[in-house]
C-alpha cells in the first residue's frame, strides 16, 4: 500500500507542478519548448504583430513600391530567424529546418502588412497625390 501511494504522489506532483505560460517562455531567453506547436504559435503571432507594425510604419513614412516590399520581407524573416536561433537557441532541425521556421505564418503576416500599409498610406497621402497629378 505504501508503494502505490508513493506512485500516486509522484503523479500528483507532476500535475500540480505549474507549467510556465507560453508568453512567459516567449519572452524568456533559452526557454524549453516541449510542445513544438507552441513555439510555432509564438512565431506565427509575433510575425503577425511585426506585419501590422511595419505596415503602420511604412504607411507613415511614406514608403512606396518594391523597396517597401523587400524591406518587409528582409526584416520579417530576419527577425524571426534571429529570435529563434539567437534568443531562444532552438534546434532548427527539430522544426524541419530554418526554411520551415521562416515560412511559418509569413503569408498571413504579409497580407496584414499590405492591408495596414495601404490603409495608412491612402488615408494620409491620397489627397496629396491626387491633387498633385
Amino acid at each position: 500500500m505504501c508503494k502505490s501511494s508513493n506512485t500516486m504522489n509522484k503523479k500528483e506532483e507532476k500535475t500540480l507542478t505549474p507549467k510556465k505560460s507560453v508568453w512567459i517562455r516567449a519572452v524568456t531567453a533559452n526557454s524549453e519548448w516541449p510542445d513544438k506547436e507552441e513555439f510555432l504559435d509564438v512565431i506565427y503571432w509575433a510575425r503577425q504583430a511585426i506585419g501590422i507594425l511595419l505596415g503602420i510604419i511604412w504607411g507613415l513614412l511614406p514608403l512606396k513600391g518594391f523597396l517597401g516590399l523587400v524591406l518587409f520581407a528582409v526584416i520579417n524573416a530576419g527577425a524571426v530567424y534571429l529570435y529563434s536561433s539567437n534568443f531562444q537557441n532552438v534546434d532548427e532541425d527539430e522544426f524541419g529546418g530554418a526554411w520551415e521556421l521562416t515560412k511559418e505564418g509569413f503569408m498571413t503576416s504579409f497580407a496584414g502588412f499590405l492591408v495596414t500599409w495601404i490603409i495608412i498610406y491612402s488615408g494620409l497621402y491620397y489627397e496629396i497625390d491626387r491633387v498633385a497629378s
